[in-house]
């Protein structure tokens, strides 16, 4: 026993010995920036990040210093001051089976401002590799890269960036249904549903019915509106055979319709109470409530035998 259990960490600590090794190698060399620095991309991330700074626009304008990497990025072509070593060090994990891959997290110190027209060059380092990691995710080892950023051969910044290289951990298997997406528009539809009502909208202005709920009219565009209970009684409208893919919570084929309900809107949900090769168009159908398991309550249409 003792032997079985030493074989799996004398190949961890092989593997991690290998790992180390990178530790100091060049990761990029006379890396350069595909654009100089400059006011539209300065834009851009202001507004994308909503960062109102007068410091970044007008004639004396400087670039966000978080955009520090942004202008070392290279794109889907990759950078042509790659190091080898870097691709090495990613499929030597691969070989171990870490094949996924995730940025975590980055820090930046910024020595000073760049502004428009600084020409980047920069060189890239593999920092650091961690010890075997185990997370949700999966196991894998961090992979540390710094990153000195120049204009002019003076430092401007550097840029340390992490990664996790993983096998991904197993999932266990899920036996429960997937949760309803419960937002402000729809959540009046599923407090009914936890009540057993199931409620269909009515526009106030002109009367119109709608499913599912949305928050205007479509036939008038009001934005007021009431709700209608449900008699409970409809007809399948059209119906699919489910059988692919396969999912824990499901046990496949079963009919999923669209069922006309008798106020006149259409709700689409599971067929049961009959096989589902024997579903068909016209059917009645009434409505029942089922309970999926401690949270979960969800309108189904039992067949109405003839």
């Amino acid at each position: 026993m003792a032997d079985t259990e030493a074989a799996p960490k004398a190949e961890d600590d092989v593997l991690e010995a290998r790992l180390k090794a990178y530790e100091g190698r060049p990761a990029t060399t006379a890396g350069a920036g595909r654009d100089p620095v400059n006011a539209p991309m300065i834009r851009h991330w202001c507004e994308a990040v909503g960062d109102t700074n007068p410091a970044y626009t007008g004639p004396d304008a400087i670039a966000p210093p978080t955009m520090l990497q942004a202008w070392t990025m290279a794109g889907l072509g990759g950078h042509a001051g790659r190091a080898p070593a870097y691709e090495e060090l990613l499929a030597l994990l691969d070989e171990a089976g870490c094949t996924a891959v995730v940025a975590t997290d980055c820090e930046q110190e910024y020595v000073r401002p760049l502004r428009p027209g600084d020409e980047i060059t920069f060189d890239s380092v593999i920092e650091s590799v961690s010890a075997r990691k185990t997370t949700k995710l999966g196991t894998g080892y961090f992979v540390t890269t710094r990153t000195q950023v120049r204009v002019a051969g003076e430092t401007v910044g550097i840029h340390r960036f992490r990664v996790l290289k993983y096998a991904p951990a197993r999932p266990e298997p899920r036996e429960r249904r997937p949760r309803p997406v419960i937002n402000r528009d729809n959540a009046g539809f599923w407090e009914g549903v936890r009540r057993h009502r199931l409620l269909i909208q009515r526009c106030t202005a002109c009367g119109t019915l709608r499913f599912p709920w949305l928050p205007g009219c479509a036939s008038c565009g009001a934005q007021k509106w009431g709700t209608v209970e449900a008699c409970g009684e409809g007809t399948v409208h059209s119906y699919v055979v489910m059988h692919h893919p396969p999912f824990p919570a499901f046990s496949p084929p079963y009919a999923v319709g669209l069922i006309e309900l008798a106020e006149g809107v259409r709700i689409v949900s599971d067929v049961v109470g009959v096989p589902y090769d024997e579903v068909r168009v016209g059917m009645p159908v009434r409505l029942e409530f089922r309970r999926y398991d401690d949270e979960l309550v969800l309108p189904v249409f039992q067949a109405v035998a003839a």
